[in-house]
């Protein structure tokens, strides 16, 4: 599961003193958190959201309400959602993808919020209460206005038996979430192909733009930004990481040695908790075009509050390699830059030289 947002360090919530709505067609849902290649999953034997939170709370501070269907447009009550988010003083949203959304031969078009959803969203919306969703799904969404008036986003995705308890050790604070995207997420189906590794463009959209029949040109989009909803390797931790002092130690490297990178990353918050640090790498001049980013390793560390660690990277030159134009694989001497961080979008920077 991945923590994708927590404004105002609004999770973890605390097991006492404060009232919970619980809503949406997957808070109380099994079948569908075994998700699609479960062939032989029993439902019966799945832990809810809602069971996950009757381990933490007690009863009268929870109210459940469905709300609505998964899928279709059947099981719509409004009333009941409002009633129930005016009550409390938090809305944990739980929504998303039926099972038999995802997997082979099971395509969607539209990527946001199927059957009637959005409309449940909009209801929460309007009272104010902060909100708190939990997205079951197969796959990347395209949610960028419910992402943006939640307080806090899990991913769960569909977690299986014990997915309920899962999301409740979460979101109580017994487990401090570590999980990073393994995709990026877009910000509309017409963004799509989105991916961190994309080819470089004769057009650039950062700067001025590159002229073109008398007039500068950049590709970007005219009503939605380049960058994607959320990015590769993104993901939060209720802790906080801090990464300093760079060391490349390979400055320049021949075709059969190793580059040698190392960096300090410092738990800086009072909690302790685990961070995946990663490391990219871009070709700066190839004889074909490069990837402007590339992850070529990761590390993941338990540290401590307080605590700080030397990560240490070691890659063979021969990592840095592609099939050419003759299809045949090829490590070339140049520039390559460096990047260790906690995502795909960020990190320390530093430079690196392979010669022959």
């Amino acid at each position: 599961m991945v923590l994708l947002k927590n404004d105002k360090d609004i999770l973890p919530l605390p097991i006492e003193g404060r009232r919970i709505a619980l809503v949406g067609p997957l808070a109380s849902n099994r079948a569908d958190l075994l998700g699609t290649w479960a062939i032989t999953g029993q439902a019966a034997e799945v832990e809810t959201v809602l069971d996950g939170f009757q381990h933490y709370i007690e009863k009268e501070s929870l109210t459940y309400v469905q709300g609505c269907s998964v899928s279709g447009d059947d099981h719509l009550d409004i009333p009941a959602v409002i009633a129930a988010a005016q009550e409390s003083d938090v809305v944990v949203l739980v929504v998303g993808e039926s099972s038999g959304m995802s997997g082979e031969a099971h395509s969607r078009v539209h990527l946001g919020l199927p059957g009637r959803q959005q409309e449940l969203v909009n209801a929460l919306m309007a009272v104010g209460k902060p909100l708190i969703t939990v997205l079951m799904c197969g796959r990347p969404l395209v949610i960028p206005s419910l992402v943006d008036e939640s307080a806090a986003f899990l991913v769960g995705w569909h977690g299986g038996i014990r997915a309920g308890k899962a999301v409740a050790d979460i979101l109580f604070g017994k487990v401090n979430p570590s999980g990073k995207l393994t995709s990026s997420w877009p910000r509309a189906e017409g963004q799509i192909p989105v991916y961190y590794s994309h080819k470089s463009t004769g057009r650039p959209a950062e700067g001025t733009g590159t002229t073109q029949f008398h007039e500068p040109f950049r590709s970007t989009y005219l009503d939605e930004p380049n960058v994607p909803l959320f990015s590769f390797g993104e993901g939060k931790s209720y802790s906080s990481f801090e990464y300093k002092n760079l060391q490349v130690h390979t400055p320049v490297v021949k075709m059969d040695g190793k580059l040698v990178v190392t960096a300090t990353v410092n738990n800086i918050s009072n909690r302790p908790g685990v961070e995946i640090i990663q490391f990219y790498v871009r070709d700066l001049v190839g004889s074909v075009t490069r990837p402007v980013k590339e992850l070529k390793g990761f590390q993941r560390i338990s540290l401590e509050a307080g605590q700080k660690c030397e990560v240490r990277f070691e890659v063979p030159v021969d990592a840095l390699g592609f099939h050419g134009l003759d299809n045949q694989y090829r490590v070339e001497p140049g520039d390559y830059q460096i990047w260790v961080g906690p995502d795909s979008t960020s990190g320390l920077e530093g430079m690196i030289t392979v010669i022959l």
